[in-house]
């Protein structure tokens, strides 16, 4: 999942950043509001999670909030706080968040929050679609899962695969791709995503022969099907 993470720099948002790479997401930080919602009119984000620790900031949280909501895409946002009230954190709700903790709260709980809240967009957007086979990712476990075969990747693996998913039968520019697979570096050498890809192809082929990935020339790359009657669902 790409995840904007926007918070000051201090000790619980240093855990909760750590944490979430660790978890298997494509991860972007800013350390405050109005660059994270140029951020978020730039790039496609799955979820914004925001941290506001200072209850004096809370006022301020609640102002700037229904433009988060507003975002294109519609990403999933949560809020986390400091010491709060069931008031404080029910104004936030009000305000356009999709889900708010208070300290002290439970990152297992919170990322479950968040995983349900994605299924449900997920569910609501194809309701109308028969699905005939559902190719998902499990963050959880790090694995692509088709029917009973299920296959664990590596954590580059997994971001590849997801951003790719994310676009199922378009193609995904190699600039995407290396933003979302090495969030924290600045440049890749392209011989290591050429690596990648090749490395994924091959799991790919022995575990699901009918998903493969395409090259675009000159552009990136694109996941496709074989089967015209499989369709692509990931659970992020």
């Amino acid at each position: 999942m790409r995840i904007l993470l926007v918070s000051p720099s201090h000790t619980e948002a240093d855990y909760l950043h750590k944490a979430l790479q660790e978890s298997a997401h494509s991860l972007q930080r800013t350390d405050n509001h109005q660059d994270g919602l140029f951020l978020a009119a730039q790039e496609r984000f799955e979820a914004i999670i925001i941290v506001a620790i200072d209850p004096a900031g809370y006022p301020a949280l609640s102002e700037v909030l229904p433009q988060f909501f507003a975002v294109p895409g519609a990403p999933t946002v949560i809020v986390i706080l400091g010491v709060a009230t069931a008031l404080e954190r029910a104004q936030v709700l009000r305000a356009g968040a999709d889900a708010c903790f208070g300290q002290p709260y439970s990152f297992i709980e919170m990322l479950e929050r968040l995983q349900a809240l994605r299924r449900m967009a997920i569910f609501d957007a194809i309701a109308h679609r028969p699905v005939r086979s559902i190719f998902r990712l499990d963050a959880l476990t790090r694995a692509c899962v088709m029917g009973d075969r299920h296959l664990v990747l590596t954590r580059r693996e997994y971001l590849l695969l997801e951003c790719l998913l994310r676009d199922f039968d378009l193609p995904v520019s190699r600039d995407a791709l290396t933003r979302y697979v090495w969030p924290e570096k600045d440049d890749i050498d392209p011989v290591g995503v050429n690596l990648l890809v090749s490395r994924l192809r091959r799991k790919l082929a022995l575990n699901f022969p009918s998903i493969h990935i395409e090259t675009v020339s000159r552009y990136g790359y694109q996941l496709a099907r074989s089967d015209d009657k499989f369709m692509s669902m990931s659970e992020i």
